[in-house]
Parts: C-alpha cells; structure tokens; sequence
C-alpha cells in the first residue's frame, strides 16, 4: 500500500502537467473499436514520431495483432530497421545524448503519454496548435506548451499556421455586448490565446497552400494519431472492459447467494 501511494505521489504532478498552459483543450473522443483509425495512426506514428519518440513499453506484434496488421505488411510497410523483428520492442535508435543536443532535451517515450499528460484530448489539441515562431530555435511555437522544444513534425500535411490577436465585443458581467453610450457601437477588447478561444474563437490562422490536407483532414489525421496513443498506453483496456462487466455481474450473483446465505445464519439467533 505504501508503494502504491508512493507511486501515486510521484506521478502526481506530471498530471498536473497536462493543465498548466491553461490552454482550453478540444473535444476529442476516442474510439478504440475503429480499427481503421487505429491503423492509420500507427501508420502516422511509425512514418512521423517513431523517429525521435520511442514506444519501449509495446512490441511490433502486440500493435499488430490487436489493430489487425497482418505480421508481413507490418514487416514490410511499417518496420524499417532491416534489423527489426516482428516481436521486438518499439524502441528507436536515437541516443539521448545526441537528442539532448539537438533538442536540448531528450523526446520523451510515448507508450504512456496520454495517461500521464491530460489523455487524448491534449495530445489531440497539441497537434494542432503549432504555430509560426521566429524566435524559437525551430521556428514553431505551441499554444498549449509553450515554448516547446520539438519542431513541427506534420507541418507538410497541416501547413503553417500564425498566431493571431482579434478584436473582439467586449462583455458585461451579464454577458451582453457593450455599447459606448455617444456613438452606440459596440466597444471591442483585444483577446489571445486562451482567452480568445473561451469565447469560441481561435488565435490561430492558416497560411493558405502551404499544407498537402485541408484543415477537415489533417484534423482527421491527428484524430487518428491521438486515438492510438490511447490504445498504447493500455492495450488492454477493451479486454479490462469486457471482464468488468462478468466480474460485476459474478458479484451480484453472489451477494444474492451470500444474503440468502446470511439470512439463513440470522435464524439461529432469533
């Protein structure tokens, strides 16, 4: 018990982590029974992150067998290493001081990253919140962890995005618009960030034809690449399901058994 609160102690706060920006997150619910979606983001992960974030916790095989890869397309569309089995982990072969270097920090593995880090939803809203960033070494900034050190690796499929301030209605406490009482129009406050997105709006533009996908399908991209993030970091949570529900349905059975049992002792004493 003391281990286990021990544990909990220490991960606490990389779960805290996941709010920190204080960015609002999108809306994201993954589907582990889309199995087409799974396997277009393995495909994603293995072709765009594998590079520099490893999968040490799953084995190639575990990922193909419960997404429905047959062993030798894996092998030959989504294994690159020659030297790789079927079996082996999915581990890549940057060294961390050489990460260390060029990043300043070493990529982190990802096998648990949507449990640690806020779930789906953060990795969802990560992915799309790239922007363009002079002054950062590789010339992109995120709106939900700021001054991040990892280049815009799906910036070809997305495109580039600016950040943008808007002029927006500015509320009362009742949240009506306000009016200035000489002219009546409407007075406006510049909104960013956070802020700007509360209200539904977005501090986010795309620069137009510098991406391969429209906005609907790289969102669908990252939809599926954030959706099988959430299998790895429990492969077996469907499985974990499935046997809940026999597992409370044992214990409902046997509280009868056991009530019927117990009332039987309670006419001893009566």
């Amino acid at each position: 018990m003391r281990r286990l609160l021990t544990a909990f102690v220490l991960l606490l706060p990389m779960i805290a982590l996941a709010s920190e920006s204080g960015y609002p997150l999108d809306e994201m619910e993954p589907d582990l029974h889309d199995k087409a979606s799974l396997q277009r983001g393995a495909k994603t992960y293995l072709n765009y992150c594998m590079g520099c974030h490893s999968l040490q916790y799953q084995r190639y095989i575990r990922t193909a067998d419960d997404l429905g890869i047959p062993h030798d397309l894996m092998l030959e569309h989504l294994i690159f290493d020659p030297n790789v089995q079927i079996g082996d982990l999915m581990e890549n072969s940057m060294s961390i001081e050489s990460s260390k270097n060029w990043f300043g920090a070493a990529p982190p593995d990802l096998t648990l990253y949507s449990k640690l880090k806020g779930g789906p939803e953060y990795v969802y809203t990560y992915l799309r919140g790239f922007y363009e960033d002079p002054d950062r070494p590789f010339g992109v900034n995120n709106t939900v962890f700021e001054n991040v050190g990892m280049p815009h690796v799906l910036v070809e499929l997305q495109g580039l995005q600016r950040y943008v301030c808007k002029q927006v209605p500015k509320l009362t406490e009742n949240g009506t618009k306000t009016r200035d009482r000489k002219t009546l129009q409407y007075v406006t406050e510049e909104k960013c960030g956070a802020e700007l997105k509360e209200i539904g709006g977005s501090p986010l533009e795309l620069v137009e034809g510098t991406g391969t996908l429209t906005p609907e399908e790289y969102d669908q991209v990252v939809y599926d690449l954030s959706n099988f993030l959430y299998y790895i970091a429990e492969p077996v949570r469907l499985e974990r399901q499935r046997i809940g529900v026999y597992v409370l349905l044992f214990l409902a059975f046997f509280y009868v058994l056991t009530y019927l049992l117990g009332r039987e002792y309670k006419k001893d004493f009566h």
